[in-house]
């Protein structure tokens, strides 16, 4: 999540109300908010802190980049709320977005890697027959309340309980559009797969009553084997944070891998020397998830430009170029479409194969569809 879309629900629920109508939505507000607490998570204690403490990306209380990182950069003569609330930008599609239902994957797909992209960040990997489910939110906000924060866009493609069964769940880190308790809570119900996450972020899972035997928190670098599947946390450029507190959890991309097929998926990072460390060690990749929304240049450190996103996926050796992280909420200054028109124009000058699905589209790595500007139609 952008910096400039933090959430401030103490703020929101400490407004004054008046009369009986004031006091009957203060009833409500607290019937809502009975939750907040728990979404803001669990903390660090026990056993899972002092594991924290020993990783090398761990050092006076919080995680940290490999690089000196800054949230915000300074931008003298500019003010982000007024351009927030006044800004010129159209940030909004003018139509709905077209959603599709997935397609079903071919009988004996053992063989075929398939990529369904939800909306924002959350995407099904189908990797040789096995599945891999990304930063699942399908909460209508990205916050901590569902009364304030950012708001989707569209709807997501599919219901959660229409999901096909999983063999993993990846979390990249802790911000609001990437990790939400009432849809964790929801894959407790229906399905076993493990959860692959930072270190740290068990805790969060902890509190909202995931078993600890599907819970399994990586430091980078670090492999985990399920269902055949080699699937690694590998180094981002970010920040987390679900309170007030921040980067007491590591935030990570991940490497997917089978026996034949591989994907890599970027979670939110700046653009940083180490997509050329991963795409060395673990490259070439088939396909991989950048993030390409959600950018600008007060925070350039921790969100790719689409530009950059297109150098990371050359420095990883990767094949097919997905885009995620645009699209469904509204978390940064740009127009709507300006993401995917910037990759798309960016792709094209380098010569970068490219696919971008409709919300709900099966992408057959192999044979993916030819962009054809659906997204135009809709800003």
């Amino acid at each position: 999540m952008a910096p400039a879309e933090r959430t401030d629900v103490e703020r929101s629920l400490g407004r004054r109300m008046r009369g009986a109508a004031g006091l009957a939505a203060l009833a409500g507000l607290a019937w809502v908010a009975r939750d907040v607490p728990a979404a803001l998570g669990g903390r660090l204690t026990g056993a899972r802190a002092e594991r924290a403490a020993r990783s090398p990306q761990f050092r006076d209380g919080t995680f940290h980049n490999q690089a000196g990182t800054r949230t915000m950069v300074a931008d003298p003569g500019r003010n982000l709320l007024w351009e927030l609330i006044f800004g010129k930008q159209k940030r909004r599609p003018s139509t709905a977005v077209p959603l599709l239902r997935p397609s079903a994957p071919q009988a004996d797909a053992t063989d075929e890697l398939t990529i369904v992209w939800y909306g924002h960040a959350s995407a099904l990997i189908e990797i040789e027959g096995r599945r891999v489910l990304l930063d699942p939110v399908w909460s209508e906000r990205c916050s901590p309340s569902g009364l304030v924060g950012p708001r989707r866009l569209h709807e997501p493609p599919v219901r959660l309980d229409e999901l096909p069964p999983l063999d993993a769940i990846l979390i990249s880190h802790d911000h609001y559009d990437h990790l939400d308790m009432a849809t964790v809570r929801a894959l407790l119900v229906g399905q076993s797969a493990p959860f692959l996450v930072p270190l740290g972020v068990g805790a969060h899972l902890d509190r909202w009553g995931v078993p600890a035997d599907r819970i399994i928190e990586l430091d980078w670098a670090e492999s985990h084997r399920v269902a055949g599947l080699e699937i690694t946390a590998t180094a981002a450029q970010h920040f987390s944070g679900r309170g007030l507190r921040r980067d007491g959890t590591l935030w990570s991309s991940w490497v997917v891998a089978g026996a034949r097929r591989k994907v890599f998926y970027t979670g939110d990072s700046g653009y940083f020397d180490g997509y050329a460390a991963i795409g060395a060690e673990h490259g070439p990749f088939d396909v991989t998830l950048m993030q390409i929304g959600a950018y600008d240049r007060a925070w350039p450190s921790i969100h790719m430009f689409p530009e950059e996103a297109v150098n990371a996926h050359l420095d990883l050796r990767g094949g097919l170029f997905i885009p995620v992280h645009w699209a469904t909420f509204n978390l940064a200054l740009h127009d709507w479409a300006e993401p995917v028109n910037r990759l798309w124009a960016e792709a094209k000058a380098r010569d970068v194969r490219l696919a971008v699905p409709r919300p709900g589209e099966r992408v057959v790595v192999d044979d993916p569809p030819a962009v054809d500007g659906w997204w135009q139609a809709v800003a």
